[in-house]
Order: C-alpha cells, then sequence, then structure tokens
C-alpha cells in the first residue's frame, strides 16, 4: 500500500490554495528566494488564526556573541506563578523566519499551558552559519537562567522546544549545554526536528507529499555548515543526527509527520537516545506533511498533537532537576 493524506487536512488546505498556486519551482541553492516565499507564506498561515487575548509579550534586545544584539521575546499570561519555563527556537530550515512571525504559535502554546515562554530571534544563514545560530540560542539559555528569579522562572525547570530547524537547534543546544556544562534543562520538546545534513537523497514514496523538499534541505544545509557540509566530522552542535554518546541528555518529546522527508532521521534520533538512557516519547502523525499544523491546526490529528504538547508542557513543572552532564559527544 501507498502512503495516503489524511482528508481532513487535505481539505483544510484548500484555504490556502491560492498561495501555493502562483509559486514557481525554486532552483537548488537558491536561498534569497526560499526565504521571501517561506516567510511570505508563514506570515498568512498564521495570521488567518485568530491571537490568543490572554498573552502578553515583552522585547528584550540583550548582548549576543562576539558583540551581536540578540531580540528575545518574553511571553506569559497574566498573573502566572513561579515555575517552569520553555525557550523556544522557531523554524525555518536555518534561513528565513523571525520570532514575529511564530507569535500566534507561541501564544497558543502559553495560554493552553499557562507556562511562560522566551522566543530567540537568532541569526540566519547563510549571512550566519554555523555556529553563529547555536551560539545565539545558548546566549539565550544563559540569559533565561541569569533572569530566571526576575522573571519568576524556576532555573531547574527550564525545557528547550523549536520546530523544524528549531527543533534541531533545540536538540543542539541540549547537546552543547551537557558538554559545556552549562545550564541543566528539563526537557527537549523537538516538533519536527532537522537534525541530519545527509536527509538529501529523494524517498520516491514521501517525494509526492513533500512541503519542505529534498531541494530545501540540501539549499539549507549548505547554507548552515558551507564547504563543511560533506565532511565526516561535523559536530553533533551542528546537526544532531551526528550524536555519538546520547548519555545525560534531559528526556526528550519527539513527533513528525508521517509524510515529512524527517522523519527517517527523527525515528532514528529517538532510537538513540532511547539506547543511552534517555526517556523518549515519540509520535509519528498518520497521513500529515511537514509543518501541518500550522495550516490546519484544528483537525482531529492537529488537536490529538496540540494536547500532548500542551501535558508534556506542563510537565515541566513536575519534573525533578536533571542531573548537569559531563559525558561528551
Amino acid at each position: 500500500m501507498t502512503f495516503t493524506v489524511d482528508p481532513e487536512f487535505t481539505q483544510a488546505m484548500e484555504k490556502f490554495s491560492d498561495l501555493f498556486s502562483e509559486i514557481d519551482p525554486i532552483p537548488p541553492g537558491d536561498v534569497y528566494t526560499r526565504r521571501e516565499t517561506g516567510e511570505s507564506i508563514l506570515k498568512a498561515v498564521h495570521g488567518s488564526h485568530p491571537m490568543p487575548h490572554d498573552v502578553t509579550w515583552d522585547d528584550f534586545l540583550v548582548k549576543g556573541p562576539n558583540k551581536s544584539s540578540l531580540l528575545l521575546r518574553w511571553y506569559q499570561k497574566a498573573n502566572s506563578t513561579p515555575g517552569p519555563a520553555v525557550l523556544y527556537m522557531h523554524g525555518g530550515g536555518l534561513i528565513y523566519n523571525n520570532v514575529g512571525i511564530y507569535d500566534w504559535l507561541v501564544a497558543r502554546y502559553v495560554s493552553d499551558s499557562g507556562v511562560p515562554f522566551l522566543s530567540v530571534d537568532y541569526r540566519k544563514a547563510p549571512e550566519h552559519p554555523y555556529p553563529a545560530p547555536i551560539e545565539d540560542c545558548y546566549s539565550a539559555l544563559d540569559w533565561l537562567v541569569e533572569h530566571a528569579k526576575s522573571l519568576g522562572v524556576d532555573p531547574t525547570k527550564i525545557a528547550v522546544m523549536g520546530d523544524s530547524a528549531g527543533g534541531g537547534l533545540a536538540a543542539a543546544l541540549a547537546i552543547m549545554s551537557r558538554d559545556r556544562c552549562g545550564p541543566a534543562l528539563a526537557k527537549q520538546v523537538l516538533i519536527y526536528p532537522m537534525l541530519d545534513n545527509r536527509t538529501t537523497n529523494t524517498d520516491p514514496n514521501l517525494a509526492p507529499f513533500t512541503l519542505w523538499t529534498y531541494e530545501d534541505n540540501l539549499t539549507a544545509w549548505e547554507a548552515y555548515l558551507g564547504n563543511s557540509i560533506s565532511s565526516d566530522n561535523i559536530s553533533p552542535c551542528a546537526a544532531p543526527a551526528h550524536l555519538a554518546d546520547a548519555r545525560c541528555l534531559p528526556p526528550a518529546y519527539i513527533e513528525v509527520g508521517e509524510l515529512d522527508i524527517f522523519r527517517h532521521e527523527d525515528i532514528q534520533y529517538a532510537q538513540l537516545l532511547a539506547d543511552a538512557g534517555v526517556s523518549v516519547e515519540l509520535h509519528v502523525r498518520p497521513g500529515v506533511i511537514h509543518s501541518w499544523d500550522s495550516f490546519a491546526p484544528n483537525i482531529a490529528v492537529s488537536l490529538r498533537s496540540h494536547q500532548d504538547r500542551i501535558r508534556v508542557i506542563k510537565s515541566i513543572g513536575e519534573s525533578t532537576k536533571h542531573p548537569n552532564q559531563s559525558a561528551k559527544a
């Protein structure tokens, strides 16, 4: 049998048909057209959903690596009590998007969980290749821990979370913090994470369904890694699928669509963590593509997914402090 698309998802996508009908194929290696197209689509999609009215946010412009400026956006509900927090890295293939495009998505998590989020406007490739984006994220984690008291955050109950490229950055940040003996993380929440620069060969079973294509993936990884993309010695802080030793990483929640080109690498990463004794909850959502939930948040598979994510986010406050790590990748 071949794969099939969830019929509810197909129906929900009809409202966005005009967005895609005017898009011409983008040549491999063309970052800037992908950036313009991807951002315009996601702005329209996220902007079509109602913004939660019980969430406010404040912006902080902080000092990043090498004296760069780093925008952090802090989302919270009114009268929230001290407790856990989530550091969020947005998606966009490491080459586009910003925190503003993700306001709806992050505010929805905060509204439904009651847990505050800090969203990171990390720098993008190719203007800022590896390690600039992940170093920005590490700086944001340090800032959150340093300001935990004033923000009403328990520094022992901080999770990292992200979708797509942001999910890959969240996984990389967990590795980096372990290896640097940095802040101990309570959990890593990886939503269809982009983990492996080697996912560039077309799977004919998935190709008919792809939104984020193999050509997109190759373009993004080349922009991020440059000439080192073909190296056999890529740091797991750049591409977490290269991780050799997953011991002492925080518990993970990993989720991916059945029709996503990241499915295989995400399942493999879950197996790697589990084999190292790291607690993992893995979901492969049937009949849906990459970023399906942004387009169709109210279909049955998306509602199940959202409920699971909210449950996991709420559980951060119940987690015990994860021991600081010294094992090296």
